[in-house]
């Protein structure tokens, strides 16, 4: 556990580090910016009211989960497994003490701070701005709830764009097709409806379940079934790859 944790702490570390991160943060805070001033213009110029107080922090939530989150993630993937082989700084890591299933766990739980962390940026940031725009108290509950339950399908998308660092062979190779792969899946999901049950991209709004009056335990646990079966998927299929490949 001690060799687990330290793992972690140096893959956040060197993830705090990368200039992606500041983009992150920075293209987050334009994009929450950009949406208050449109959601501002049109209640108080325009008299059309898009958005309540809880609304806003759901809007900025959907904006970036379909744009910067998934984009700014895939980067920070890529940074860490092919972007590592290809310098051949994975060796400093590898040939250490730790197994290569630590190894890849610890850059997991990295990618899933770094996730996390952008997330919580995020909700801080509209519930703030919220005030401005409506003045009123949002529904602290379920915007938290939304929050959390988007990490899960970012974290699937992740873990596919890490199953596909570790087959490509060059960083660019690797995040090309990891957003290829991203508008593929959400174009079939618009063009094909019937698509939406088994393809994870069709969960990046599924927190919209408990927004509504009635809420669909059942769907909902449905989903998160999926996510679960996807993630131990392309978990176990990425490790197998990290534990093969040569350095």
């Amino acid at each position: 556990m001690q060799t687990l944790k330290a793992i972690y702490i140096n893959e956040m570390f060197k993830i705090s580090k990368k200039k992606k991160v500041t983009a992150a943060l920075i293209f987050s805070f334009l994009s929450v910016i950009v949406t208050a001033i449109v959601v501002y213009a049109l209640n108080n110029f325009v008299g059309i009211g898009i958005t309540g107080s809880s609304e806003f922090s759901i809007m900025a939530l959907t904006v970036l989960s379909y744009t910067f989150i998934p984009l700014f993630t895939a980067f920070i993937c890529v940074d860490m497994f092919a972007g590592e082989f290809a310098e051949h700084t994975i060796k400093l890591t590898i040939t250490g003490p730790a197994s290569r299933f630590k190894v890849f766990l610890g850059k997991i739980l990295g990618i899933a701070g770094f996730i996390l962390a952008n997330l919580i940026f995020v909700m801080i940031l509209s519930l703030m701005i919220s005030f401005f725009i409506n003045r009123s108290m949002p529904n602290f509950f379920k915007i938290l709830i939304a929050y959390i339950m988007e990490f899960f399908p970012i974290f699937i998308f992740a873990l596919a764009v890490v199953l596909i660092s570790n087959i490509t062979k060059g960083t660019t190779s690797a995040f090309m097709l990891s957003i290829l792969i991203f508008l593929v899946f959400n174009g079939l999901c618009l063009a094909f409806p019937y698509l939406k049950s088994i393809l994870f991209t069709s969960a990046f709004d599924w927190y919209r379940l408990i927004l509504g009056s009635y809420i669909n335990f059942s769907k909902i646990l449905r989903i998160f079934l999926i996510l679960l079966g996807y993630g131990i998927m392309l978990f176990t299929a990425g490790y197998y790859l990290f534990e093969n490949k040569d350095i």
